[in-house]
């Protein structure tokens, strides 16, 4: 079985803690991976797919995806795609308040609002238009100018740039931000039991698994377990199940030669068929295409 890949920035840019590449230089990576840096990417032109976990979305000219350090997803590129891919460190970003990128599933958002979109990514379909897209591609510009020309202040510069990119998301989606960053707040120790129940069920996804059991299994109560899935996730908790199952689906389909039929019974469904059908209800693609097209990135 092929492990998800895991990368990191190249030594010259680990040393910095930053790198922005264009479409004419950025890699292929186009099958699933994770990296140990946070990244940013803005579409200026065309239309790719993108996913993030069990979520896809279509990148076209505005949009702009954050995803956070080791979290799976798969990127894609069409033929007349544009765009601008910036992976940091928080450490650049801020360097006298630097997060553990090993403990990025609880960001602080209310001390580090800049990483409210990253927090958020799955919550809010981020795109900019008219100025406020002006305002960001230039900025990408102008980092892309510095980061491949270093002088005098440049890392300054880019970093004023970077902020000011994601300072103009934050302000246009200010609303929605700061709505999410109060009610997890509010949430409070969620989180922890959120974790509890999600290792179980991680730990058990070839089994026939019911409210009650991860109930038990977190020590709380089903009501509770119900009424956490929807405050933390605004998921059923059916639908949270299926989520980590098909997550882990696709990561089988992606990196190992097993057969369909094996793949649904690893991830807990007794029926091909009903498999099948929530893969393609989930994420608008058979397990088969999905397979083939993570084949062909993979040689590309």
């Amino acid at each position: 079985m092929r492990s998800i890949k895991t990368y990191r920035m190249a030594a010259g840019d680990e040393a910095l803690g930053f790198s922005i590449r264009d479409h004419s230089r950025a890699t292929r990576t186009e099958r699933p991976h994770r990296h140990d840096f946070f990244q940013m990417r803005l579409d200026v032109a065309g239309q790719a797919d993108h996913h993030i976990g069990t979520r896809r979305r279509l990148l076209a000219a505005g949009s702009l995806s954050f995803v956070s350090p080791y979290r799976i997803h798969r990127g894609g590129r069409g033929s007349a795609s544009e765009f601008y891919v910036v992976n940091f460190h928080h450490r650049f970003l801020r360097p006298v308040h630097c997060i553990d990128a090993s403990c990025v599933d609880g960001l602080p958002v209310g001390s580090a609002p800049e990483l409210a979109p990253f927090a958020f990514q799955e919550f809010v379909d981020f795109r900019l238009d008219g100025d406020d897209m002006r305002i960001a591609r230039d900025a990408c510009v102008a980092m892309l100018a510095q980061y491949r020309n270093p002088r005098l202040l440049s890392a300054d510069l880019i970093r004023a740039n970077l902020l000011l990119v994601i300072g103009t998301v934050c302000q246009r989606y200010e609303r929605e931000l700061t709505r999410l960053i109060e009610s997890t707040a509010a949430r409070g120790n969620g989180r922890d039991a959120l974790a509890r129940v999600t290792r179980y069920i991680s730990e058990h996804l070839t089994e026939d698994i019911s409210l009650s059991d991860v109930a038990a299994a977190a020590k709380l109560s089903p009501n509770y377990v119900t009424q956490l899935m929807k405050k933390q996730t605004g998921k059923t908790f059916v639908d949270f199940l299926t989520a980590l199952r098909l997550q882990r689906a696709q990561e089988l389909l992606a990196t190992t030669t097993l057969r369909i039929t094996e793949i649904s019974a690893a991830v807990g469904y007794a029926d091909d068929a009903y498999f099948a059908r929530r893969f393609r209800q989930f994420l608008h693609v058979s397990p088969g295409d999905y397979r083939r097209g993570a084949t062909a990135a993979a040689k590309s």
